[in-house]
């Protein structure tokens, strides 16, 4: 049973990861006052990626291998969530920084990827893709630290429920912080700068084709849903329900409402200079460790 929740886990991810970027496609052009693709169409790219065939113009084996690392990077990170507020049976030999560690890992394959493609458009994606890890992460890892402190372990499910266990001036903080760096967080405008299709071309993806571009478009449609997952656990979790069936059908919900919201934002803003963008970080940065610093003193 304890096998089946994870697979049932995985699943959930992989189905509804695509749906949520096509909900995001549809909005960003109705704002625009265009048609836009259906909802499926993600998945109607994906199937055609995996159909074409793989080019290797670098001709490096970590430009092969660089996909399929961020790929199974992030469904071990999934693998390891708790699902509809029970605790996956990986529990007892992970942690937190187990998920941090898979989570970084997924983002290091998009560099080395793009670094072994030897294109000079991958290379600026690359250095911007990991000023952006190393100016976020931080916020990431403030976020699950509250929970560690609240709720006294490095347990996912315990540390995701801590958060919002007290709701006090360090919960409204960190939660003001994540849904800011939530935007950063899935590469949407303002902030993505590491791909910028008009002036580096997809930079990091420019050099990958077929099955190898789909398992880092997936990649991505799946690191943005669990970013939104862990906002509505760690900082709503109090509102969902008992119930699996119904916390799993509130979860969808709220994240779905999220996607709206990042969808909103990204058609309604310009994209940040890299430099505008480092100065926000760095604010977020210093924030999250004041929320830290808050909970700490039971703020």
């Amino acid at each position: 049973m304890k096998v089946t929740a994870v697979i049932i886990n995985l699943l959930y991810f992989l189905a509804l990861a695509p749906f949520l970027e096509g909900v995001m496609r549809k909005l960003t052009a109705r704002i625009q006052s265009r048609q836009g693709p259906p909802l499926y169409q993600p998945y109607l790219d994906l199937l055609k990626l995996l159909g074409k065939e793989n080019l290797n113009a670098a001709g490096h084996p970590v430009f092969r291998l660089a996909p399929l690392l961020a790929f199974a990077s992030i469904l071990s990170a999934i693998a390891l969530l708790p699902l509809a507020g029970q605790s996956s049976f990986l529990a007892h030999s992970s942690d937190l920084m187990t998920l941090i560690y898979f989570l970084t890992l997924s983002g290091f394959s998009i560099l080395i990827g793009a670094l072994a493609s030897g294109n000079p458009f991958a290379g600026v994606g690359a250095s911007r893709e990991m000023m952006t890890i190393i100016m976020l992460e931080p916020v990431l890892a403030m976020t699950l630290i509250l929970g560690v402190v609240r709720a006294g372990s490095l347990n996912l499910l315990t540390a995701t429920a801590g958060v919002s266990s007290a709701r006090g001036l360090s919960y409204f903080l960190m939660m003001a912080v994540y849904l800011v760096a939530l935007q950063a967080f899935v590469s949407r405008q303002p902030f993505d700068i590491p791909e910028a299709e008009v002036e580096i071309l997809e930079g990091p993806y420019i050099e990958y084709s077929g099955p190898n571009y789909a398992l880092f478009r997936y990649t991505l449609n799946l690191k943005r849903m669990f970013y939104s997952w862990l906002f509505v656990v760690g900082f709503l979790g109090f509102w969902l329900p008992g119930s699996p069936v119904l916390n799993l059908v509130v979860q969808t919900v709220l994240i779905l409402v999220l996607f709206v919201l990042i969808s909103v934002v990204g058609a309604t803003h310009p994209r940040f200079r890299m430099d505008q963008a480092l100065r926000f970080y760095a604010a977020l940065v210093l924030l999250s460790l004041v929320a830290v610093g808050l909970g700490v003193r039971g703020w």
